[in-house]
């Protein structure tokens, strides 16, 4: 059971192509956002659609997976956990933000 401990699974669609980042030790980053849908009925019976937002980041072979092959629009599957980060703002307000750091990044797009 410790594998489920913080663990993501989400499959969905990018927002934007990634924005890949090279350090000096050669360790890449990618940052890509990622919308979920999941749909219901209101209490008028219509169809809603509800998306969610999700920040992503991949490092090392997952980033460049990311970055050879990823762009906007694509559905894929990701496997990740949940991590939330601060930081202070310019105007020295103390800022948090949600994270899934990508272990596995799995295309669903059917090849062209």
């Amino acid at each position: 059971m410790t594998t489920l401990k913080n663990s993501v699974q989400l499959i969905g669609h990018l927002g934007a192509d990634p924005k890949t980042f090279e350090f000096d030790n050669g360790k890449m980053k990618a940052t890509f956002t990622m919308a979920t849908s999941n749909y219901y009925k209101d209490a008028k019976g219509e169809r809603v659609q509800d998306t969610q937002w999700h920040n992503i980041v991949a490092w090392g072979g997952t980033a460049k997976i990311a970055a050879d092959y990823l762009n906007k629009g694509k559905e894929i599957a990701l496997q990740g956990k949940l991590t939330t980060r601060s930081y202070e703002d310019k105007d020295g307000n103390k800022r948090y933000i949600t994270e899934v750091i990508a272990n596995e990044i799995l295309m669903l797009d059917k090849k062209n």
